[in-house]
Parts: C-alpha cells; structure tokens; sequence
C-alpha cells in the first residue's frame, strides 16, 4: 500500500528547489501519493532518493529524470558583497530565510541554512549571487543528512507561515485604507463630479468584496 503524503514528505531531501515541476516539496509528496507524477523527478536526491519513493509507493526505481536535473554535489550560495545593491529581492526569494539584510544594504548568506536551491540567482538584478560546493564528491543523500533535511523542512515551515501572515497583514492595511476612503469618498477623491465618484464607489466596495470573498475562502 502506498505511504501517506506525510510519509513521503518525511523521504524527501526539503531543499524546496521547485525542480522536481511542483511549488515545494509537500506538493511532489502530495501528488506522488496520488500518483499522478512518477518518483523519479527529485534531482537533490538522486537515485537514493528514488530508491525511497520506490519503496514508498511501490513503483520501480527508474533513473532521474533529466528533464528535472542532474544527481549532484551539496552546494550553497554566497554573495559578492562588492556587488550586492541591497535590493532585498534574493530574501524574499530564499525559502529558508537564509540570507539576511536590509533594504539599500548589502546582504549575506548564512551557509549552515542554505539548501543549495538556487532559486535566488535568476531574481538578482546585478548578478552578485554565487554557487559553491560543499560536499566534495558526495552526491545527493550522501550529501545532505535527514538532519538538515529536517531542519529546512521546520525553516520552510516558518518561513510559510510567516509569509502567509504578512500578506494577511497587508491586505488588512489596505482593506482598512479602502474603508477609511470609501468612509468619505468626496474627501478623499480630487473629483467633485457626482456621477464619477458613484462609480469610484462602485469600484471601492467590488474590490473589498473581492478581497473580503478571498480572505474568507482561505484555509
């Protein structure tokens, strides 16, 4: 009998590299567990890591699929400070929060973090991220223990709900904006035409409903 989501989760190396065609890891797990993907598309892993879905879901192991990458060396980033413009973009990018800084400040790397998913390089204006090897010849779970693969999984975590609560944050301000203007539209509008700001007011309440609709279908 195939192994639960979680269970398959539990399998996986955690580096949320996205490169196995999913937004993260519990999302392959889940649809592995459905069966509507194959076990062989977790290039972190490599073929040890295929080796434990097989045996999770019953299927036979397969070699990688090269379509989703190779089977390699444990890496991480580290950034060129010199040439790091403080823009923030690879922060919000790290899915482990594993770099640090500030806006019009330069930003570093901490390297026990960093899964080596490289989703911060494309989003680097200037170029200033990157790559290093750190695992020597040792290649996929011979390179990343169940430890550090917890690890990232509990920073993920975090940093998801994190996430998730900052944008609640965010519509919050400006749901409470659009109230406050909407309170008395000819105060805050520079229209004085009646029939235009009725349709500024329409516009107002369709997009707090929208956004009240979403907040309230959100898990």
């Amino acid at each position: 009998m195939i192994a639960s989501a979680a269970g398959i989760l539990a399998a996986l190396p955690q580096t949320q590299c996205t490169r196995c065609g999913y937004p993260d890891c519990a999302a392959y797990a889940q649809a592995l567990h459905d069966g509507s993907t194959d076990i062989n598309q977790c290039p972190p892993g490599g073929f040890e890591g295929v080796q434990r879905l097989a045996a999770l879901t019953g299927l036979l192991p397969k070699p990688l699929n090269p379509d989703n990458g190779l089977e390699g060396p444990r890496t991480v980033v580290f950034i060129d400070e010199a040439w790091c413009i403080g823009c923030t973009l690879c922060i919000k990018a790290c899915p482990v929060d594993a770099i640090v800084g500030a806006n019009k400040l330069m930003h570093t790397v901490i390297e026990s973090y960093c899964t080596g998913c490289a989703l911060c390089l494309p989003v680097c204006p200037v170029d200033c991220i990157e790559i290093e090897t750190v695992s020597g010849s040792a290649t996929g779970w011979a390179a990343w223990s169940q430890e550090q693969a917890g690890e990232a999984r509990q920073r993920y975590e975090f940093h998801t709900l994190k996430s998730e609560r900052e944008a609640l944050e965010n519509a919050q301000r400006l749901e409470a904006k659009a109230e406050l203007k909407l309170s008395d539209l000819a105060t805050h509008s520079q229209h004085t035409d009646p029939g235009v700001l009725e349709k500024k007011r329409a516009v107002i309440e369709a997009a707090l409903a929208r956004a009240r609709a979403k907040r309230e279908a959100a898990p």
